[in-house]
């Protein structure tokens, strides 16, 4: 968007920039694989998601906490699942991703919790959602929502979060890297 067009709504420009934004201000999103998601924020495990992870890759990558569990953080404050390849940032844990990591920078909730209730509410069938985004995130486009964010990469979304979808492709990283070793090309292997 121009800087002399006006957004059909207006971000918020006090202290509460910090906090959760409506969808509605969200021109578009896409994962940039820069890890910041995995290096500042801790991940809530579901008791399914935690079982999962335990038996695949044992007790020790999980910390219990006082009523939930988290993934395990490395000294640096990163995700013991988090691993560089080239200069992207990506989860082991594809197979297995737990919903909160899914869902980041987004938050779909039954009812408006960070305020902006007209802007944040999302229809899908006769369920009325309310969804909120992480204003830190880096893929963030801010504006007018397009098609695409609207019809396929907020549905997901919701989709995920309601159980009703497990695998992800709009709300994910598409990386399409193809580094070159000894001069030649190689295929896209991710």
């Amino acid at each position: 968007m121009r800087s002399d067009q006006k957004s059909k709504h207006q971000l918020p420009t006090d202290d509460k920039c910090m906090m959760p934004i409506p969808w509605r201000f969200v021109s578009s999103w896409n994962c940039t694989a820069c890890g910041m998601c995995c290096k500042s924020y801790d991940v809530v495990l579901s008791f399914p998601e935690w079982v999962g992870i335990v038996r695949s890759c044992g007790v020790g990558v999980t910390e219990p906490g006082i009523n939930k569990f988290h993934l395990r953080r490395r000294n640096n404050g990163s995700c013991v699942f988090l691993c560089k390849f080239f200069d992207r940032w990506l989860c082991n844990l594809q197979n297995m991703k737990p919903i909160a990591c899914k869902l980041w920078p987004f938050k779909i909730l039954d009812r408006p919790r960070f305020g902006g209730p007209n802007e944040a509410v999302y229809n899908y069938g006769d369920q009325r959602l309310f969804v909120y985004v992480d204003p830190l995130c880096r893929g963030i486009r801010w504006g007018n929502p397009t098609q695409e964010f609207t019809r396929k990469t907020t549905t997901e979304l919701v989709e995920i979060a309601l159980g009703m979808r497990k695998k992800q492709y709009y709300s994910t990283s598409r990386i399409s890297y193809r580094p070159v070793y000894f001069g030649a090309r190689v295929r896209k292997i991710i």
